[in-house]
This record gives structure tokens, sequence and C-alpha cells, in this order.
């Protein structure tokens, strides 16, 4: 990366990084001693009760005798199973991503005319402004697609005659506008990122009325404009799974106290991208990759279930891969059993593993899902049982698809936007209150020491 400031510049930086590290500091057992909920989870796992939400519901425990029991995880979009809505588009070998998104601001299910009408006011909504595409996305191309497109979304505002209009119609105008822009957004930041930063030639195609959303990113991703009905039927069924996970989930809470300030659409959902990005969120399905790309050269037989067992045991006592100690893509904060949208996608990935000649992969892929469990249990000590989320399985599929990896978390971006925008508007209509919790100070009072005396 270009410095534009001095070597003495960074030289002072490093020296005043050193001293905040000497200075900051919170003793982890002062979190117990005053009944702080760090990551507002308690010492059972689950989260602490910050709102209500009748847009989607995740059950992981079920009452078995007056007990709470764990049970194989379910997820509902407004009161309807993910498993028979994804389930009917998967048998019938139709488009459902539009489906789940009408469902999910609107709280009903479309019939096939109003269905209709949506995917037609999508397809009109996917435009960008004039020279947006010049101005905007070329001449500040970035290396990450998700900077690219919270950037993208932030300069919209400029472009918005109402962007601080709080109104219910113009703020599902917003939402609607982005959900249709969002697959243009990240595509050409990824074409633009390939022609500055690897040298390829520039390809903007633009999206195609007729096309579903899926359709769409591989319509305009790909120079030819190609694709299977699988690779298609697939990338829909990833962005109905990913299209919405509760009000606690990290970037949609972020979305929901940016929206309790009373700040624009554009504020909000640049907020959410930015919670997306990270590792322990959207970006966890390119660490599972990563660690897999790891585990394959360690690993020189992937059925020898000992060497496997062995390198889960490095990851948990940080002597593999990135050493942070973790085994991406087992566990989930909510939940134990089984994470449901894991396993609608392993359903999948199983045939997608058989049709691209990768079963060995697969297999491997099983073993690890199978034993990371059992590993972990022996070497933590757990409040609930883990199990592969869907980030476990995902990055597998998409790398199947030949979907670059720096469109991995994007994607979750172009179909998580759907919740957002659901929870955007039930915060603004049914709360009515900026979301301040309290932060306990435990630092020590201190006289004041004049400046030549200290």
């Amino acid at each position: 990366m270009s410095r534009f400031y001095s070597d003495q510049t960074q030289e002072k930086i490093n020296a005043l990084t050193d001293v905040c590290i000497k200075n900051t500091y919170i003793d982890p057992t002062l979190y117990t001693q005053y009944d702080v909920k760090r990551g507002l989870r308690d010492l059972n796992g689950h989260g602490v009760l910050t709102g209500l939400t009748d847009i989607s519901r995740m059950d992981a425990y079920e009452t078995v005798n007056g007990s709470s029991v764990p049970c194989d995880g379910k997820l509902f979009y407004r009161g309807y199973s993910v498993n028979d809505l994804v389930g009917a588009c998967i048998r019938e070998q139709r488009f459902g991503f539009e489906e789940i998104t009408y469902l999910l601001l609107f709280n009903k299910l479309p019939d096939k005319n109003e269905l209709a009408d949506f995917r037609d006011m999508l397809a009109d909504l996917r435009s960008l402004p004039n020279s947006f595409v010049r101005d905007i996305i070329m001449k500040a191309p970035s290396q990450d697609m998700m900077n690219a497109m919270s950037r993208c979304v932030l300069t919209l505002y400029s472009y918005d005659d109402a962007p601080n209009d709080l109104q219910l119609d113009n703020v599902l105008r917003q939402c609607l506008q982005l959900i249709a822009q969002f697959p243009m957004i990240a595509v050409y930041s990824y074409n633009t990122f390939l022609h500055y930063y690897k040298d390829k030639a520039l390809f903007i195609a633009p999206p195609e009325a007729s096309l579903s959303t899926a359709e769409n990113i591989l319509h305009m991703l790909r120079t030819d404009g190609k694709y299977t009905k699988l690779e298609a039927l697939t990338l829909d069924m990833a962005l109905m799974l990913h299209a919405e996970h509760g009000g606690g989930n990290n970037s949609t809470f972020t979305t929901r106290v940016v929206t309790s300030s009373g700040t624009d659409t554009y504020s909000a959902i640049a907020a959410a991208l930015g919670s997306l990005k990270g590792p322990r969120h959207g970006g966890a399905n390119i660490k599972v990759a990563h660690m897999f790309h790891d585990m394959k050269k360690q690993v020189t037989d992937w059925k020898d279930e000992d060497m496997v067992s062995s390198y889960l045991r490095d990851l948990l006592n940080k002597k593999a891969f990135d050493k942070a100690g973790l085994i991406y893509g087992i566990g989930h904060a909510v939940y134990s059993k089984s994470d449901p949208r894991a396993v609608i996608f392993k359903k999948y990935v199983k045939s997608l593993a058989e049709e691209k000649g990768r079963t060995e992969e697969y297999q491997l892929y099983t073993t690890v899902e199978r034993l990371a469990p059992e590993i972990i249990a022996s070497e933590r000590n757990m409040y609930k049982g883990v199990s592969a989320n869907v980030d476990f399985y995902s990055g597998f599929v998409y790398e199947m698809l030949d979907f670059p990896e720096e469109l991995f978390t994007p994607f979750f971006a172009i179909s998580r936007i759907s919740g957002w925008s659901a929870h955007r508007i039930e915060e603004l209509l049914t709360a009515n209150k900026i979301i301040r919790p309290a932060y306990m100070s435990v630092n020590k009072l201190r006289e004041y020491t004049e400046i030549d005396q200290r």
C-alpha cells in the first residue's frame, strides 16, 4: 500500500501502538464479577434479550418433561419453515430469492401475480445513476469488494432527492432500490478490480430484466454470460438461505442500532456492510475455505481420520493454519445440534461434488464435520454442543461453481440486504427508541498533573 507520510511518522505510530497496548487492558475476570454479558451472551451462551421481531425465528432447544434440551436447529421466515420455502423451490426447479424478499418485507407469501409484479419492479430498479459506474466504481477501485460496496452505498445518498426522509414509502423505495442494485455494485466492483489489479480486460454487462437475481449475477460476472441452470439454482439457494437470520446477528443488530438513531437508509446499510465483512460474521466462509486449503496441504491422506484429527487438534491448540485456536465453520451462537441452513446446503453439496468430480474433497468435509465436534468437546469446556454452520459448506459450493473468493462475502450481502431492509422498517415502525445499552466503567479516578510535572 502506498504511504503518504514519512518513515519518521510511521516510527512514532509504532511507538504509540506500544503505549496503547500497555495502557489498554481490562481484566477478563471483571466481566464475571460484575455479571457483564460479553458479546451480549450469558455464560450459557444465550443471547441477552434486546428487542422483539416478527421477521424470523430460530429454534435450537425444545422442552422435554419441563426441561430445555438441544434439538435440531429450525429456522423460520415470517413463521414459515425455511426447509419448506427452499425445498419447494428446489423441488420445482424455480428461483425463489425474490419470493423470500417479498415475504420478509411484507409478511405474506405472494401469489403468482404479486410475485410477477414484484419481479418486474425489481427489474425496473436494477439501474445505477448516470455515470455512476465510471465516476464512482471505476475511478477508485478497491481490492476488497465489501469496502467498495460500502463506498458505493454511501455515495448513492448524494444521488437521492430525499435521502433523509424517514416516511415509510421513501424508506421502502430506498431499500428496494438497494436490493436491486447490490448485484451490480458487487459484480462491477469485482470486474473493475480484475482490470486494475489483475490486468484483465474490463467487462461491464448490464442486467437483463427477464433474469432472476441469481441469473443476473452470473450473467454480469462472466464475460461470455453463460451459466448452467444448476449453477444459477445453487446460487439462488444460497441467497435464500442467507437472506435473514434474526435481529441478533451482528450485521442485522448493527442495522437496528444505527436505524434507531434516526439516520438515513444509506448510512444504516453501509454500517451493516462493515459488520458483515468481518471474519467472525460474513467473512467466515472465506476463513473456512482457507483453512481447508491448508488442511489439504498438511494432511497427506484425507481418508486417514487420525491424521485429520491431529490437524484439527493442532488448530485448536494454535499450532496450525492462522493459529487462532478455531475450527472455522464449526459452531454457532444459537444452534448446537445442527444449523438447518447447513443441512440444506449439504444435500446440494454432495450432488454438486459428484458432478464436478470433487467427491474426495466432499468426503474430507464430511469427515471434519463429524470429527470436529468430538475434538472440540474433548479440548474445550463447552456450555452447549457444536455442529457445522452455514459457512462450513458455502465456501466449498462457491469454489465448485468457480466463483471468485473476492465475491464470497458480497454474495452474502446481496442476500442479507433483504433481511436488513425488513429489520430497518420494523425498527422505524415499532421500536421508536434509540438503542443505548450501558457499559460499566472500571477506571480509577486520578488527580490531574500539570504538564511540566509529568
